[in-house]
């Protein structure tokens, strides 16, 4: 079977550059409404610690990752505890080294002019769904079997989504008051299981995760303050180097 059949086959367009980028476009617009609310959160969140409305979009587009962000605002004071914020921020961001080791082999071959923005890019949302497609095209002998077009068309929605609607959330915060009363912060752990469920290969995979979140929820209970953030990021990241060794 040829590729073009092969893509034919997988209901992929063959149209070029910009048929990868609307299939990009369509494989990521259902995680990407579900960005949305919690966008909102954080941007209303951020407006009641004190950032601006032009603040907002500064924080949410240079540093392009909820989970820090989240709890980069969660650990905001004035003045700002910038080291604590910095490290928390490191340690919620480590897990981009694994995603990215993940995507490395089917990235390597690109040049650095492509491989930099797609890691500036790089989310979990558009990093799930980037690298489940370069999976599928890859068991079906597409070669390359990373399309950076589809990537693209996954990734930049999810970026400019982001940037825009937590700027929204600042700028809403005075009318719609605590935004988490209408159940928005319900999206974001709504969208990561959608996306476990999508990544999910076995039990035996999935044990960092147990062990991040048992560690993180403990910490929660017993030590104040967000430390079971920088828990849960530490064990996980420990859990998985032990349990590699084991393989």
């Amino acid at each position: 079977m040829s590729i073009s059949e092969i893509a034919l086959a997988e209901g992929q367009s063959t149209d070029g550059r910009g048929g990868e980028f609307r299939r990009g476009l369509a494989a990521s617009t259902p995680v990407l409404l579900g960005i949305i609310p919690y966008a909102l959160v954080l941007g209303a969140q951020a407006a009641q610690k004190g950032l601006s409305v032009a603040e907002v979009p500064l924080m949410t587009g240079l540093n392009f990752a909820g989970g820090s962000e989240f709890a980069a605002i969660q650990l905001w004071t004035s003045p700002p505890h910038i080291l604590l914020i910095a490290a928390i921020t490191f340690l919620v961001n480590s897990r981009h080294f694994l995603m990215g080791a993940a995507l490395a082999p089917f990235i390597n071959h690109l040049p650095k002019r492509q491989v930099f923005p797609a890691l500036f890019l790089m989310c979990d949302e558009s990093w799930a769904v980037g690298l489940a497609d370069a999976r599928r095209r890859a068991d079906a002998g597409m070669r390359p079997a990373f399309s950076p077009a589809f990537y693209l068309g996954a990734a930049l929605p999810f970026y400019l989504a982001w940037v825009a609607f937590t700027t929204c959330g600042a700028a809403l915060d005075p009318v719609l008051g605590d935004v988490e009363t209408y159940g928005f912060a319900l999206a974001f752990p709504a969208v990561f299981l959608v996306l476990l469920r999508g990544m999910w290969t076995g039990f035996a995979a999935a044990r960092p995760w147990l062990v991040s979140l048992a560690v993180a929820a403990l910490t929660y209970l017993v030590v104040p303050g967000a430390w079971y953030v920088a828990a849960g990021a530490l064990s996980g990241l420990v859990a998985a180097w032990f349990l590699a060794g084991e393989r």
